[in-house]
């Protein structure tokens, strides 16, 4: 059916309000990051700084080690990432190619487990930490992050091994491949685009993180940038506007940039899913 021009104004329409409405917060934090004192008190905001500044972002690093925390967090996401794809891999090309019933009992736990709140696995995800004694440390907050990320990263992957042709894996077999090689060395170099998008979206994940860091990572070498962040706010709920916005801006950046590499990508696996050959 052919959409006519007043539903397609309309869907335009809504769609710009919708992208305005994105990115309204993002754009008031880039001004505010640049506005002196005097401006972030003003009873009438504007939106361009009338003498903008960068003694916020001096201000910034000068409160809070954020260089530091941006370390903890690029090391943390970075392990997550890599874990996560060497797990989902394999697992996902199983998922895809045995169409067992076991299989779609996994698919669909897969699924279901996105719908847990952050709070209702705090508690035994905590305990379980404390047991292996993993508390405050780095590598126990990557190994949630990897936890977390599994499942769409299953998911994501099962989709792009779906779309290689199964006969490419049957000439393999008939050449003497096992799947092992076969997965390694026919199917693994035809997921590689979907490989990236999944290990990107999973760096993402790690990198904006913030409730998990907070419950487990107590001590302030250890602290990631998100919960950094917080130090900006005083004890009684007062922000410090500027430097705060300034280092939010900061830490924003990285996200956006891969964010914009995959988008694409990420669009791509979910369409390509969906689609039976």
């Amino acid at each position: 059916m052919r959409t006519g021009t007043p539903a397609r104004v309309g869907q335009y329409t809504a769609l710009l309000a919708y992208l305005v409405f994105l990115a309204f917060p993002f754009l008031w934090l880039v001004s505010t990051a640049f506005k002196p004192p005097r401006e972030l008190g003003s009873l009438h905001p504007t939106w361009i700084p009338k003498d903008p500044t960068l003694d916020n972002f001096r201000q910034a690093f000068d409160e809070q080690p954020l260089l530091h925390a941006a370390l903890n967090s690029l090391l943390a996401a970075l392990a997550a990432a890599v874990v996560a794809v060497l797990l989902a891999t394999p697992t996902a090309y199983v998922l895809a190619r045995r169409r067992t019933r076991l299989a779609k009992a996994v698919t669909g736990w897969v699924v279901v487990s996105q719908a847990f709140p952050f709070v209702l696995l705090i508690i035994p995800l905590f305990l379980v930490l404390k047991n292996l004694r993993l508390i405050n440390s780095v590598p126990g907050l990557v190994l949630v992050y990897v936890v977390w990320a599994l499942p769409f990263a299953l998911w994501m992957l099962a989709g792009y091994v779906r779309a290689v042709p199964p006969e490419l894996e049957e000439a393999a077999a008939v050449d003497g491949a096992g799947r092992v090689r076969t997965l390694v060395s026919v199917t693994a170099p035809l997921l590689a685009p979907g490989i990236v998008a999944t290990a990107l979206f999973a760096f993402i994940t790690a990198w904006n993180e913030f409730f998990f860091a907070l419950v487990l990572l107590k001590t302030p070498e250890k602290q990631t940038l998100p919960v950094v962040l917080t130090h900006f706010i005083g004890a009684e709920g007062v922000a410090d506007l500027g430097p705060l916005a300034a280092a939010a801006f900061l830490a924003t950046l990285p996200s956006l940039v891969v964010f914009a590499l995959i988008q694409r990508r990420i669009t791509g696996g979910m369409l390509t899913g969906a689609v039976k050959s």
